[in-house]
């Protein structure tokens, strides 16, 4: 079957020029499979016969992004474009580098050194589609398999353990048994891979259209390299009314919950991990976990920090992790106190995740819940909509009006402050200054 695709006008004038002087030049890879599932592509790379030195002739701008490796980025009207020589990779000695690459002038030997059939085809209007490993058979089937013998892909590079995972959780695809088995035989690689790129694969997977796919980082073996503490999860029952899931299984259903959004999504999946280290069994067989949210909050700190993630996002998912049972009863008051303590520009988002959680808890739980979070959440908007004082910064008074009602900086007006924080809090109509230094003044005397 013939296919036809749809290429950016940039993208052609590259491929036009290539040909025009002598050259073969394909798109390649996951541009190509995406434009066959009528996807968006996020680049357009570019594949030639052409040496890089050629490549760099034929183009006025042009950027040695890795022209040791063959890559060239050519510079179309602003834009950049990956152009790389076709290359046969030399020996893997750290199973994720080759030790070398030579160029070569055969299509087929490029082709034959990538990860899956559906990333392993080129195209070019004129010549259509190459496909020598059946990888639009594999898209049609929704697959995903190692080109060539998977035990040799994944010796070569392990960080593909994490990539087969991550496209069939993007694509919604499976991944056929021989490659599935060569994952869990090569899951143990994967302490070769840097944190960094680990982090992109994993958080790839948990922001994809079908993060439950996440599970096969558990069923292959993964998880117990790089997570064993869900694997521990997994096997954690939650003997109590409010739950009907154990607890791996109850994180996932809240990871499947609440919106694609990497914060959200990396608080979902270590919101209760805390529950490995608190729970106790009463008399009445019934399992409790006080305080797993602060455990939970401390262990997501290590395990992004030690994944290299950036301070914000460390910051957020522990904050989350934090209050995600955060006590409501359905009073402005009560909302007032959390969004005092998360922000109020973080409270819609701590809703969420506390929704998610309700309903990926037991029908008890939901029917208790669920109605409160309703009444919580019109009560944030009335609280917003009033513009009540929640943090110091939207105190009536500061540091300065309490300096000239004869208060001296330091410990005692930090505390004052923070008295005054509460009071309002409680009753948001007296967060007015006159009231409140003379509840000052008064306190003091």
């Amino acid at each position: 079957m013939s296919v036809s695709l749809n290429i950016p006008e940039n993208v052609n004038i590259i491929l036009k020029i290539l040909k025009e002087a002598g050259y073969e030049a394909y798109i390649v890879g996951g541009c190509v499979r995406d434009a066959i599932l009528g996807r968006t592509p996020g680049d357009w790379d570019i594949t030639t016969s052409a040496m890089p030195e050629e490549v760099k002739t034929l183009f006025r701008r042009t950027i040695d992004t890795g022209i040791k490796h063959g890559t060239v980025t050519v510079l179309i009207r602003g834009e950049g474009y990956e152009v790389t020589t076709y290359r046969i990779d030399g020996e893997y000695e750290d199973g994720r580098h080759p030790k070398q690459v030579t160029f070569t002038r055969s299509l087929s030997e490029d082709l034959l050194r990538r990860d899956f059939t559906i990333n392993a085809m080129a195209y070019h209007p004129e010549t259509g589609l190459v496909d020598l490993f059946g990888g639009e058979a594999d898209l049609k089937a929704r697959t995903i398999r190692a080109v060539g013998v998977p035990n040799d892909r994944f010796d070569e590079d392990a960080l593909r353990i994490l990539r087969a995972v991550r496209f069939s959780a993007q694509l919604d695809f499976e991944i056929e048994p021989a490659t599935l088995q060569s994952i869990a035989d090569h899951a143990e690689n994967l302490r070769l891979i840097s944190a960094e790129r680990i982090r992109v694969e994993l958080t790839k997977t948990l922001v994809s259209d079908h993060p439950e796919k996440f599970m096969v980082f558990h069923d292959t073996g993964i998880t117990k390299v790089l997570f064993p503490e869900f694997d521990q999860m997994l096997a954690m029952p939650q003997e109590n009314p409010w739950h009907c899931y154990n607890v791996g299984r109850h994180t996932m259903e809240v990871v499947k919950g609440v919106p694609a959004d990497p914060i959200l999504r990396w608080a979902a999946l270590l919101h209760d991990v805390g529950k490995l280290w608190t729970k106790t069994i009463d008399g009445e067989g019934k399992a409790h976990f006080y305080g797993h949210a602060k455990k939970s909050a401390e262990f997501a700190g290590d395990f992004l920090r030690n994944l290299k993630f950036d301070n914000h996002t460390i910051e957020m998912v522990c904050l989350f992790a934090r209050h995600h049972d955060a006590w409501f009863d359905g009073s402005d008051k009560v909302t007032r106190r959390v969004i005092s303590r998360v922000g109020k520009e973080n409270f819609p988002a701590l809703l969420q995740i506390a929704r998610a959680d309700a309903m990926a808890k037991s029908d008890y739980a939901k029917a208790q819940l669920l109605p409160k979070y309703d009444r919580v959440e019109e009560g944030y908007y009335r609280i917003m909509a009033a513009n009540q004082c929640t943090t110091l910064k939207e105190l009536a008074v500061n540091g300065g009006d309490l300096i000239k009602a004869g208060i001296k900086p330091g410990k005692e007006m930090g505390e004052l402050l923070q008295s005054l924080l509460t009071h309002v809090i409680e009753y948001p109509e007296e967060n007015v200054k006159e009231v409140l230094l003379e509840r000052t003044l008064s306190s003091r005397s």
